[in-house]
């Protein structure tokens, strides 16, 4: 069985009862036992640039400290704090899910819409997927003018979610709804039943996306840090090994999981 953990780089539990609420069933479902953890020392909500910059060296810490003890790792906030820094520090695979979600969008040609907390948000957002060079299917986002534990916890936020991704589909033609914080995670199905359109919990895709990584690229492999001269090839077979798992992934998606069957990677 796998073991996936999934940091939440927040000190609310709130969000991480939540989170950890969506994955019950995967032990049964995918064999994978999905752990959800909070960072005690974190912000109770990463809302600014000086929040990201001071969770990432917790992050860093943590999944060093957990290497021995799970298979993948992914950071549960759309900002994807420590995530550069985690990835050419360590060879296990660590996914952000901000980039994998739109990588996601990106490999299923679809226009994607992102409900986001706040203009700052936003801001932050825009920047990042300009430098990940993934905009082409980017058709924008609107804000909730809301805090991360009024997302969990608010009583309104189901209807200012389902207003914001009408004005998406509706006004910008978005085909796909991005959930931009783990704490809208609770939304997801409700909201997909109402729009008739994918609605993606950044959190849930990542993980499934790093089970069927373990299944074709990792699998059996435990990790430890690298060293400086070993980091631009570990980068370079991670992004060979990257670009040939989403295509697969979005294809396991539609349907056609069963050609893969055969397809192994071994490392070397």
């Amino acid at each position: 069985m796998y073991k996936i953990l999934v940091i939440n780089p927040n000190s609310n539990e709130d969000v991480t009862t939540k989170l950890t609420a969506i994955f019950l069933d995967y032990p049964k479902k995918k064999n994978t036992k999905v752990d959800c953890i909070s960072l005690k020392q974190g912000p109770f909500g990463i809302e600014t640039d000086e929040d990201i910059n001071n969770v990432a060296p917790l992050v860093l810490n943590k999944i060093q400290n957990k290497l021995s003890s799970f298979d993948a790792f992914i950071i549960a906030c759309y900002s994807d704090p420590g995530l550069r820094e985690s990835v050419l520090a360590f060879s296990a695979p660590i996914y952000g899910i901000h980039e994998t979600t739109v990588k996601y969008c990106h490999h299923q040609r679809k226009n994607f819409g992102v409900i986001a907390l706040g203009e700052d948000s936003i801001i932050r957002h825009e920047k990042y997927i300009d430098k990940l060079n993934l905009k082409k299917f980017y058709v924008g986002e609107t804000s909730l003018d809301i805090d991360v534990d009024e997302a969990v916890n608010g009583e309104s936020t189901m209807d200012k979610i389902l207003k914001a991704s009408k004005y998406l589909i509706d006004e910008k033609d978005a085909q796909i709804i991005i959930l931009g914080c783990a704490g809208m995670a609770r939304y997801r199905d409700s909201l997909e039943e109402l729009l008739g359109i994918t609605v993606l919990d950044p959190v849930q895709a990542s993980v499934d996306y790093a089970i069927m990584n373990l299944e074709y690229c990792f699998k059996g492999e435990r990790y430890e840090p690298k060293e400086k001269e070993h980091v631009i090839k570990k980068r370079f077979y991670c992004q060979f090994k990257f670009n040939c798992s989403w295509f697969k992934f979005v294809l396991s998606r539609k349907g056609y999981d069963g050609i893969f069957k055969r397809t192994q990677f071994s490392r070397k």
